[in-house]
């Protein structure tokens, strides 16, 4: 598991300890006893000491590498199954439409393949990891907001796109949402809207109080679902959060 550690003054400022703090205490919880292997990125001496410091009682490793924004879910790969191994489909990004883009995040990719040992599929077009999700079983779950998003592929519609994931990621079938969160930087990635919990379960939020300002985009997004069905021609079971 890859985790970015806040690295530059000059992004966090007067944040930066209190974000190492808790980068930090997730990778601690993370690589806890029976956990996952962690490994951080860190950008320079100065975020390598203090990821250091604040981890050397742990079995967390520390990775020099070169990024700007600490999303490596965003920037990193997508590692795929195939006959002969693991392989790490890499992305053109172009910082969430256009938006952030900060030095080495385009280079992200290629740094965790080679770090991990497993040979990099270069894709020639812009995608977030975080605009998909996956069931592990060929089914991949996005929205028309971000995928389609004239700021991504500005050429792409359905038909393009899933011909698109099928060739890079193996995709049997892509269920198609519509919109994500209001005002969400990313364009209405589905990470933070629908994700599967199991092959053929998808957990999607429910309204905080009536004036939750996406009461609505919850709602439609699980009657949408409701209506689908996976790779495998099963009905999703669909779980309010």
């Amino acid at each position: 598991m890859w985790l970015g550690f806040p690295s530059h003054a000059e992004l966090w400022q007067e944040d930066l300890d209190q974000a190492q703090d808790e980068v930090a205490a997730l990778a601690r919880a993370l690589a806890g006893p029976g956990g996952e292997r962690v490994r951080l990125m860190v950008v320079g001496d100065e975020a390598e000491a203090a990821a250091r410091a604040r981890l050397a009682d742990t079995t967390v490793e520390i990775v020099r590498g070169q990024f700007g924004d600490i999303w490596l879910r965003d920037t990193g790969p997508i590692f795929t199954e195939t006959a002969g191994g693991a392989v790490a489909a890499g992305f053109k990004f172009n910082g969430w439409g256009g938006k952030y883009q900060l030095e080495g995040d385009d280079i992200v990719a290629e740094q965790i393949a080679a770090a991990s040992g497993a040979p990099l599929a270069r894709n020639a077009f812009i995608l977030e990891g975080g605009a998909l999700d996956h069931d592990g079983q060929g089914t991949i779950l996005t929205t028309r907001q971000c995928l389609l998003n004239e700021n991504r592929n500005g050429d792409w519609d359905e038909a393009k796109a899933t011909a698109a994931l099928a060739a890079a990621l193996g995709a049997r079938k892509v269920l198609w949402l519509g919109d994500g969160l209001l005002n969400d930087h990313t364009d209405g990635h589905v990470d933070n809207l629908a994700r599967f919990v199991a092959p053929g379960v998808v957990a999607c939020p429910m309204a905080f109080g009536t004036d939750d300002p996406n009461a609505e985009v919850y709602a439609e997004t699980a009657r949408t679902l409701a209506a689908m069905t996976d790779s495998r021609g099963s009905p999703l079971q669909v779980v309010r959060i």
